[in-house]
């Protein structure tokens, strides 16, 4: 297939219009299956080391198991209270959707029984696998304008307990996902200044890590 430079400049809007939505954004009207679909289709299409697909995927829409997972994230957010007890900017953040969201998808890497081509050497590199799926998973839910959210301050162990997954299994990740009132302009801890933004001087380096990060490639 052949794109158009349209294509391309569309592309990079949905990169930078992507939100990590929270849950005072979440609208209670519920996805479309197509949509879901679609959004699968997009996770299944992301490459994977080896081709061993080492994904898995559960779709929550059990008012039950949602609370049992909220329940999870507040026993977690209180001991991160602690850690960021010097920000008072942390107790004010809403840093899940998991009951507003309409739907969650409990995102799951299965390690290989058998080597895998190309985790020899790196063996993380079945679970970054899966991250490209997710990154899929949100690029195209941004598309079609549904907001995604992922929920990282959950005990993991507790969560794969709670969905039943046979224990081999490793959570990547916990999705809340739905349309929402409005997508921000820019990223929320960016709006908040929660970290100073990084310039492309201090990131890019050329042939050698230059630690004075003034190459400009």
């Amino acid at each position: 297939m052949n794109f158009t430079p349209g294509d391309t400049q569309t592309l990079l809007d949905i990169m930078r219009s992507r939100r990590d939505v929270r849950g005072k954004s979440f609208l209670a009207t519920p996805l479309e299956e197509e949509k879901i679909e679609l959004i699968l289709q997009a996770a299944l299409a992301a490459p994977s080391v080896g081709y061993s697909q080492p994904w898995e995927f559960i779709l929550i829409d059990d008012e039950t198991i949602k609370e049992k997972i909220h329940k999870n994230f507040c026993c977690e957010n209180e001991k991160a209270k602690e850690i960021f007890a010097e920000k008072e900017k942390y107790r004010e953040l809403k840093l899940e959707g998991i009951r507003e969201a309409p739907l969650n998808i409990a995102v799951l890497y299965s390690p290989q029984k058998k080597p895998v081509l190309g985790t020899t050497s790196m063996q993380k590199m079945g679970e970054y696998s899966v991250v490209c799926a997710i990154e899929n998973m949100w690029l195209m839910a941004r598309s079609l304008d549904i907001g995604m959210g992922w929920v990282s301050i959950l005990n993991e162990k507790s969560v794969l307990n709670t969905l039943k997954a046979p224990p081999q299994k490793q959570l990547i990740a916990y999705l809340c996902l739905g349309y929402v009132s409005s997508f921000a302009s820019e990223p929320e801890l960016k709006t908040l200044k929660w970290e100073k933004e990084k310039q492309r001087s201090e990131l890019l380096h050329r042939n050698r890590y230059n630690n004075s990060s003034s190459s400009k490639p």
